[in-house]
């Protein structure tokens, strides 16, 4: 190990310097062969001076933190002793401890925000509130052991310990001008939104994955049901998936149950065309075959549904229900008889 001479080094006048030990790559031959290899040597660092500012601040903090203590285990056994009087001590001094680390919680989530005055003040009203309730409790405690001059002087050490903690903490804080705080609130604004996201993605992909798991589970799709509709009216996949799910869970639900599971998820469906679907389900005998080697019937105009065309019927004063039923049947030649029949009996009970 090698050290460096002091003069080439520079040192100054008044400046202390400790020795260092470093390794540095070196040239060495040897048999005509020339290798890099580690050499120790020792280098004279100056030593800063003691920053007597930060030793002073981290004293008060330190001093501040042992008045937390302090005042944590007065408080707490001081409360404990009072609330022993009418329950299990183990209990009572567990739940005396939380009247304490209420302000003192507070107190650490100020500290946090003590660049957001804004931010700040919700914990530093919390933590007022929580200290005067222990200082009360301390109070309460001497003055029912007839010494009420020692439970003032306990409940003033939480006092002291939290306004000395909030001495060293007004002292740490910087305030920070207007649009630094600003575009700081914006970029943590933007952060938080970052992690949010990405906290629903991951809570989207595992509802997916999920369904994924549950999908051989349900029923097989039977696309013969609902090809018989109009198209004006047809059911969107999602309702069509929505009513095969509850039938498939549910089976005896009448369509009046489960239009109202509809409402509750808050699906938009046509009512007439899922009351035509569910009849269907119940009664495969009713549906009719469409094809015919006839002339093709009239069709609905493109939006209307079959309770449409039963109150064009009856505001054109055709009362009898064989003839909306022949003049629906028209209009809508997939639609099931009974469906119609039960959506005319409602509407001729609307009006009367």
């Amino acid at each position: 190990m090698t050290t460096e001479p002091v003069a080439a080094q520079q040192q100054l006048p008044g400046v202390k310097y400790r020795p260092e030990a470093r390794t540095r790559l070196v040239p060495h031959t040897l048999n005509g062969r020339t290798r890099m290899v580690k050499e120790a040597y020792v280098v004279q660092v100056p030593v800063p001076p003691r920053d007597w500012d930060h030793i002073v601040t981290t004293g008060a903090l330190a001093a501040s933190l042992v008045l937390l203590a302090v005042a944590l285990v007065w408080s707490t056994a001081s409360i404990g002793d009072y609330l022993a009087r009418a329950i299990t001590a183990p209990i009572a001094y567990l739940c005396a401890s939380a009247c304490a680390l209420g302000w003192m919680i507070c107190m650490a989530l100020e500290w946090l925000a003590r660049y957001d005055a804004a931010r700040a003040a919700g914990p530093r009203a919390a933590g007022t509130v929580f200290l005067l309730l222990d200082m009360a409790a301390v109070a309460a405690h001497g003055w029912t052991e007839d010494s009420l001059y020692v439970g003032l002087a306990g409940a003033a050490v939480s006092a002291v310990a939290k306004k000395m903690f909030s001495v060293v903490m007004e002292h740490q804080a910087r305030p920070l001008p207007d649009r630094t705080r600003a575009w700081l609130l914006e970029e943590e604004a933007e952060i938080s939104a970052a992690l949010a996201l990405s906290a629903r993605t991951r809570h989207l992909a595992r509802i997916q994955a999920q369904a994924t798991a549950y999908a051989p589970a349900l029923p097989p799709a039977d696309t013969t049901q609902d090809t018989d509709l109009d198209t004006p009216g047809q059911l969107s996949p999602t309702v069509r998936s929505a009513v095969r799910a509850i039938r498939s869970t549910v089976p005896d639900l009448s369509p009046d149950d489960v239009l109202e599971h509809l409402d509750t998820l808050g699906l938009d469906y046509d009512e007439d065309v899922v009351r035509v679907v569910l009849d269907n389900q119940d009664n495969p005998q009713d549906r009719r075959d469409t094809r015919s080697t006839g002339p093709l019937p009239s069709i609905a105009p493109p939006g209307q549904t079959v309770t449409d065309s039963i109150r064009t019927a009856l505001s054109s004063g055709v009362q009898d229900k064989d003839s909306v039923l022949s003049y629906v049947k028209r209009l809508h030649p997939t639609a099931a008889d009974p469906s119609i029949v039960r959506i005319l009996n409602r509407e001729l009970e609307k009006t009367g």
